[in-house]
Formats: structure tokens, C-alpha cells, sequence
């Protein structure tokens, strides 16, 4: 078995069995927690430009199927895992991972200790990491990691380029997209809604030109700070349409009311993470993608109001606006991988549309 290294920002170099393809790229490597999902999260746009380490040992034991994918093109950097599967078992795999790897230009890399990897990167925070060849020149490796910025750009390169319609006869509902899961797509049309999605800088004036009931701002990958065009977009719409924001959408909210947002050290990466809705007193368990996260201090004086807290950190998980119709939460009620105790969210949003288009017209 040909063998690769793991090489880290700090220096760190970790040994083991290639798979997958033989491109390699700088990215951010973080972990997920998760112990199935593998495909969901290969799959999952907000992982552009990452390497992704499996904290769940064995990884890819039910292969890859027609039916869970995320995105189209996954844009995932890199893959870590204790034991990569070679000979899944389960009657809707269609190919192992090594092979969906080869295929989607993505490097892999198993038989490293990716407990001591975690716990490094719990204590450290997550930094810059690539994979190489045997022969590569460590040191020279480790100056460029250290002297390169970390990717930037993310959104744009996720994002859809044109408008397009997933058609249907209920609530017209505009989806901006920043890397959005197809989740969220099946959630809303699950509803019955008319679905237009749009580029994540697609303008107001665009945007309500198409005369929605309501906006769904997605998830996405990278720094919300660098969105700039949605951030002046969110405050043209607010008051205008309601609008519920998913993860990125939900930072881009805070920011566009004059919140701010931070990057977590390690990062949410997972399906059991634990959600306080402060309205009801539940406790929902619920899928995370995050790095970045609204910091609860500059809330005040914006007009929204913390309505989830994480239990784990008490991070903010959720908001809704005093004034306006908007809310958005941290978390991924659309799950896909995880549980889907928060999927009434959705719910939510339909008896939103209901009750602002009921009391006022369209903009």
C-alpha cells in the first residue's frame, strides 16, 4: 500500500496509507465527531477548502450510494481516517470510498492516530495542514504552511453562477445560495414551496423582483465577515420579506444588524451536539458545521434577541429579531447527517410566511 504523510502547521508530520486521489491542497483540517454520515459530510459544501478528520475510527463500511449526497461536487480538501474501508458491506453502496475519492479528486489518508490528531487540535485550535508524498521535503513544507494565508473566497467558489427554479405550486421561497445543503432544498419543497435559487450575491432589488414570500439564507463555508455583498443585501430585505438564516445565513444576520461574529478555536463538528431553545425550554440534539460563531456580547443595541445556546460552550445557537420577521440558527434543523429533532423550524418559517403575507403585501 503506497503510503503518504500528513503534514501540520506546526510542524507535526503523521505517516500512512494513501487513497483517493494524488492532489494535494493547503486547507484547514478539522475534525467531526460524528460516527456515521461520512457521505453527507464529504458532500457538504461548508467544507471547502478543509481537510476533514473522522474522530469515528472506521469509515466507509457502508460505502457511497446514489442518495446521500449533499452537493454535486464535493469540495472538501482532504479526508483523515483511522481505517478507510476497502470492502463495504450494504446493499445501497455503489463503490468504496477510495474509489468516490479517485473520482472527486480528493486525497486520503488512513492509519494515522486520529485521537492524538483531535486532542492536538483541541488544544492547539485548528491550523493549516497538506498532504504529500513520501519524498517530500518536510521543512519546506511546514515554511509554506506557516508563511501562506489560509484559503479565502470559499462562497463564490460553492455558489451557483445563474439563478435557477426548482418549481412548484406553494409559498414562493427565494434561496440564496453561500453552499447550500440539498437538505434544505428537500425540507422546502417538502412544503410545497416554489423554490428560486440565487447566487449568494445576488442583489435586494433581484431578489424581490421575484416577489417571494420568503428568503432562506443557506449555509456556506469560510469567514461571513468576507460575504460582504450579502451583508448589504440582508439589510435591504430585513422588514421587506421574512428570512430565515441556516449557519452561515445565521452569521450573516448578525452581521448585516450590527453584531459580530468570531472564530471558535476548534470549531462544531458533528450530530450530537446539544441545543437549549431558550423560548421552550427544549433541548434538541442537533448536526453542527461551523468555525465561526456570533459572539452573544454585541447583541445588544441590534435588535435581536439569543433564543438558542449551545449547551456544550453556551455559543450562541439561535436569534430572532424584535422587529422584524427574522430568525436563523447556528445549527442544521435540515440535519442530513444527524438527527432531526429541530426540523420544525421549517415549520417555523412556513407559518411566518403565512402570517407577514397575510397582514401585509409584498413589497
Amino acid at each position: 500500500m503506497k503510503q503518504r504523510q500528513l503534514i501540520l502547521e506546526d510542524g507535526s508530520v503523521y505517516v500512512g496509507e494513501a487513497f483517493g486521489s494524488d492532489t494535494y491542497k493547503l486547507g484547514e483540517i478539522v475534525f467531526n465527531t460524528g460516527m456515521t454520515g461520512y457521505q453527507e459530510v464529504l458532500s457538504d459544501l461548508s467544507y471547502c477548502a478543509q481537510i476533514v478528520m473522522m474522530t469515528y475510527p472506521l469509515i466507509g463500511n457502508y460505502g457511497i450510494n446514489r442518495d446521500d449526497y449533499e452537493s454535486i461536487d464535493p469540495a472538501v480538501f482532504g479526508f483523515v481516517v483511522r481505517e478507510a474501508c476497502e470492502h463495504p458491506s450494504n446493499f445501497r453502496s455503489e463503490m468504496s470510498i477510495d474509489e468516490f475519492f479517485k473520482i472527486k479528486g480528493i486525497p486520503g489518508i488512513s492509519g494515522v492516530d486520529t485521537r492524538a490528531i483531535t486532542r492536538k487540535i483541541r488544544s492547539m485550535g485548528t491550523m493549516k495542514a497538506i498532504m504529500a508524498d513520501m519524498d517530500a521535503n518536510v521543512e519546506a513544507v511546514v515554511k509554506m504552511l506557516q508563511e501562506s494565508p489560509y484559503p479565502s473566497g470559499q462562497v463564490k467558489s460553492v455558489s451557483t453562477p445563474k439563478a435557477f427554479p426548482i418549481p412548484s405550486r406553494g409559498k414562493k421561497v427565494v434561496l440564496v445560495d453561500f453552499g447550500a445543503k440539498h437538505g434544505i432544498i428537500r425540507e422546502l419543497s417538502s412544503r410545497g414551496c416554489d423554490l428560486t435559487v440565487v447566487p449568494y450575491d445576488a442583489t435586494a432589488s433581484t431578489i424581490l423582483a421575484l416577489r417571494p414570500d420568503g428568503v432562506m439564507l443557506s449555509n456556506g463555508p469560510g469567514d461571513p465577515k468576507e460575504v460582504v455583498e450579502a451583508i448589504e443585501t440582508i439589510k435591504q430585505l430585513m422588514g421587506k420579506v421574512p428570512i430565515f438564516g441556516i449557519c452561515l445565513g445565521h452569521q450573516l444576520i448578525s452581521l448585516a444588524c450590527g453584531a459580530d461574529t468570531m472564530k471558535l478555536k476548534f470549531g462544531h463538528r458533528g450530530s450530537n451536539h446539544p441545543v437549549l431553545n431558550l423560548k421552550t425550554g427544549k433541548v434538541d440534539i442537533t448536526s453542527q458545521n461551523h468555525s465561526y460563531a456570533v459572539d452573544e456580547s454585541t447583541l445588544e443595541g441590534t435588535g435581536l434577541v439569543l433564543t438558542h445556546s449551545a449547551l456544550n460552550d453556551k455559543s450562541v445557537e439561535g436569534i430572532e429579531h424584535s422587529e422584524y420577521a427574522v430568525f436563523s440558527v447556528q445549527y442544521h434543523p435540515e440535519a442530513n447527517p444527524g438527527p432531526e429533532d429541530a426540523n420544525y423550524l421549517f415549520d417555523d418559517f412556513m407559518t411566518m410566511m403565512e402570517d407577514f403575507n397575510g397582514g401585509k403585501k409584498h413589497a
